[in-house]
């Protein structure tokens, strides 16, 4: 029977597909430290008190790229090329979702519509971030090779939502709320579909390293249309609700070290 955890299973006892998993894992999170440290260092000076939170949040996800990394060496593995039609955080970016890399290239202050967007962006991406964590971390948390690793940033991945929830509910306070709302909306619909090609690319490549048959393919592509379809019609609607957090102040303090996981 096909389910989350016998296909992980299944990913993880071979190695060319393992190391796509975990390259096309440690690519998008280095991907988004840079990001991230290039937002900290040009937030503007009205919203300042913001930016050693989000040069937490890029030192978490740098060290998250890292984390991928040391377990490729631990089974003695390099990372593999991501092929672009699974390169999730440069799809979005082409699809116009979150701020353009030529503008955090420039030395000029962000503005705080940019702030917006940034943290509209990533309370979509961090949502998809989170679940697929705790699905993760259900599964694999007490696994021998991954499971540290996996703990790890689950509870990361649950900071930076709470982090994003807060922040952007401080922003509706002083104003920002039909900015916020509108870019939670565009976000939200283009990242549901980046997701769903991205998710058919990685399948398709994981069969072809795995051998799957047509049929077990053809079943999970179908799964991951049926996905697509619910979110669009309702399920997105928990990428664009804003709550007050649990966890207050999530990032206010030191990120922790990879050293200490791997």
């Amino acid at each position: 029977m096909l389910s989350a955890r016998s296909l992980f299973q299944e990913i993880l006892a071979h190695d060319e597909s393992y190391r796509l998993f975990c390259s096309i894992a440690a690519s998008g999170e280095a991907q988004g430290g840079w990001e991230n440290g290039r937002i900290a260092a040009l937030v503007p000076e009205s919203l300042r008190a913001l930016a050693p939170k989000v040069a937490r949040h890029g030192a978490d996800e740098d060290k998250h790229g890292r984390l991928f990394n040391a377990l490729l060496r631990k089974r003695g593995l390099d990372p593999a090329p991501v092929p672009e039609a699974a390169d999730y955080t440069v799809l979005l970016e082409r699809r116009g979702i979150g701020l353009a890399h030529d503008k955090l290239r420039r030395d000029e202050p962000l503005t705080e519509q940019d702030i917006v967007t940034y943290l509209a962006h990533s309370r979509v991406t961090e949502q998809r971030a989170a679940e697929q964590m705790d699905l993760l971390k259900k599964h694999f948390g007490d696994h021998p090779e991954i499971g540290r690793a996996v703990l790890m940033i689950a509870r990361d991945e649950e900071n930076h939502l709470a982090y994003c929830h807060e922040e952007l509910l401080r922003l509706v306070e002083q104003g920002h709320g039909p900015a916020i709302r509108r870019t939670l909306r565009a976000s939200a619909r283009v990242e549901i579909e980046v997701y769903r090609d991205v998710s058919l690319a990685v399948m398709a490549h994981m069969g072809r390293i795995l051998g799957w048959s047509r049929p077990k393919s053809a079943v999970l592509a179908a799964g991951i249309h049926a996905v697509y379809v619910y979110e669009r019609l309702a399920g997105r609607r928990r990428m664009v609700t804003l709550r007050l957090p649990e966890r207050r102040d999530a990032l206010g303090g030191p990120a922790a070290s990879a050293a200490e996981f791997v």
